[in-house]
């Protein structure tokens, strides 16, 4: 998973929430300090899930030495997280509206606390995958409940200014993670190796747990629409059932029994569809709102959330083993590496949404996808012209004309895909745009096994030429992330050529009354982007 992938998904919460109903009461005193109190916990709650993944792909290589992983458990280590993560997300929400927002928050966060310390507990490979996977349906217990706690706590005419410390938490999350991931793992403090980039959560879950116990205010929504669980079960188990032998086909030979469980997916998503669509005539509540797909620049939205997604899944795994396993270079280097393209990203983002959209609408998007992809060819350029001897000042240019790209399309792609939806359905669009944007990264991860490790060469490996192999593989991997980003340009030109801002931020912002709470979704969307 990436640091700016995370990124992406931590600023759509919100739309997970659609049902929100409340007042704006006069605060003062004790209860103003509360209200504050309370957004520093659910906020120090958004950082460490950040900070969670950014940190683990950085360790990588170290948890196959330590522990013996093999390549699949590396790539379901990643991917664990975010398939668990993306199939509870609407759910988790969901249970925050019925049972009460600060309930779920506390009952995630301290999973995902309990979860940290299994995972840096773990001394076998299958145990540490499982821990995981814990920590990713956790998270989507807790993740949602963050923007519907600060939506219900504080007035509109203040949740500008908390937006914009939202955007300094992530901004700083993507830039802190890989390299606390790095120092962490550098320091091997008390010989723990690379287990205290988990361990680091537990005093931060306990003091989170304690926290919001005391502080955060309970809200549940007026009518909250009914869970839909099968429908929770058949994505996931379609999903696995793709994603599974995807996986670990490399390893086990690409036995018959992987190929027939691909193809069995595409039933059990025909399955899926079949009763979204009888949800939907039962009781109006539906995992995915499929009449969103009648329009036609939501639906090719969708296509460029999950081909985006796809490229992230698979740059920045095949990105981290080439530099230390390939290259040699100790996590530190790797992490520091890192910066430019961080630095591309933030600073692309912060002018895309502001500036340049409502100018050039799409073409903003547009001119992103082509700077990775030229980001990403001078990238393989590069690996080819200077070889194994190649320094991490050489990878600034390509790294930060990928990060510019990337930032022009993951500040507005949200607003700009939902912009035609119709208002009543914007929360549950939002909501699925974010929901499909993981599981891109979850099937880019899985793709490693095909695109990267498939292309490793054997001969080379045994020779004792890891650095050429892996080198070699990066490259083949890197042209596939240009062939999506291809695909990824060509449905934006389905996009609206100028999305305008939802009738939600505009009401939300001039009228501080009840009428307004009911449209916040997107206002807190466009306000975190």
């Amino acid at each position: 998973m990436d640091d700016t992938g995370r990124t992406r998904r931590t600023t759509r919460k919100a739309p997970l929430v659609t049902t929100t109903a409340t007042t704006d009461p006069p605060l003062e005193g004790a209860a103003d300090r509360r209200r504050w109190l309370a957004l520093a916990v659910v906020m120090t709650a958004s950082f460490m899930d950040l900070v969670d993944v950014t940190i683990v792909n950085i360790a990588m290589p170290s948890i196959q030495k330590d522990i013996g992983a093999s390549f699949s458990i590396l790539q379901w280590i990643t991917e664990g997280y975010a398939l668990a993560f993306a199939a509870g997300l609407i759910t988790g929400g969901r249970l925050g509206d019925i049972y009460g927002r600060r309930r779920v928050f506390l009952l995630g966060m301290g999973g995902f606390t309990v979860a940290s310390m299994l995972c840096g507990l773990a001394g076998d490979p299958q145990l540490l995958v499982a821990a995981r996977v814990l920590q990713g349906a956790t998270a989507a217990l807790m993740v949602p409940q963050v923007l519907a706690i600060v939506h219900a706590t504080f007035p509109a005419h203040e949740r500008g200014k908390v937006f914009g410390l939202f955007g300094a938490i992530v901004g700083l999350g993507a830039v802190s993670g890989p390299i606390l991931g790095a120092l962490l793992t550098q320091w091997n403090l008390f010989g723990l190796e690379w287990r205290p980039i988990f361990l680091v959560n537990l005093p931060v879950g306990v003091a989170g747990l304690i926290l919001g116990r005391k502080f955060i205010s309970e809200s549940k929504a007026p009518q909250a629409l009914k869970l839909d669980l099968v429908g929770v079960v058949l994505a996931t188990g379609g999903l696995l059932m793709l994603l599974y032998p995807l996986t670990q086909g490399r390893e086990l030979g690409w036995p018959l029994w992987g190929h027939l469980c691909m193809a069995g997916s595409v039933l059990v998503f025909a399955a899926f569809v079949a009763y979204e669509r009888y949800k939907t005539r039962k009781d109006g509540s539906p995992l995915v709102e499929l009449s969103l797909f009648k329009v036609k620049s939501f639906a090719a939205g969708i296509g460029v959330e999950i081909a985006f997604g796809i490229v992230c899944g698979i740059f920045f795994l095949i990105w981290t083993l080439y530099m230390q396993i390939g290259l040699g270079w100790s996590p530190l280097r790797a992490g520091l590496t890192g910066i430019p393209f961080s630095i591309g990203v933030s600073v692309a983002a912060g002018i895309s949404v502001q500036k340049l959209v409502p100018k050039f609408g799409r073409k903003v998007l547009q001119a992103g996808a082509l700077s990775m992809m030229g980001g990403v060819v001078l990238y393989i350029w590069e690996t080819e012209h200077f070889g194994l001897d190649i320094a991490p000042w050489q990878m600034a240019l390509p790294l930060i004309v990928m990060g510019l790209g990337m930032g022009l399309i993951v500040a507005p792609l949200t607003e700009t895909v939902i912009a035609e939806v119709p208002r009543e359905h914007s929360g549950s669009a939002s909501g699925l745009i974010n929901t499909t944007q993981q599981l891109g990264n979850a099937i880019g991860l899985g793709l490693v096994s095909v695109v990267f490790f498939n292309a490793l060469d054997e001969k080379k490996m045994a020779q004792g030429q890891a650095g050429e192999a892996f080198a070699g593989a990066f490259r083949h991997g890197m042209w596939w992330a240009a062939g999506v980003l291809v695909v990824v340009l060509a449905l934006m030109f389905a996009l609206p050529r100028k999305p305008t801002a939802p009738a939600e931020v505009v009401e939300d912002a001039a009228a501080g009354d009840a009428s307004a709470d009911a449209s916040a979704t997107g206002k807190e969307t466009a306000a975190t982007r």
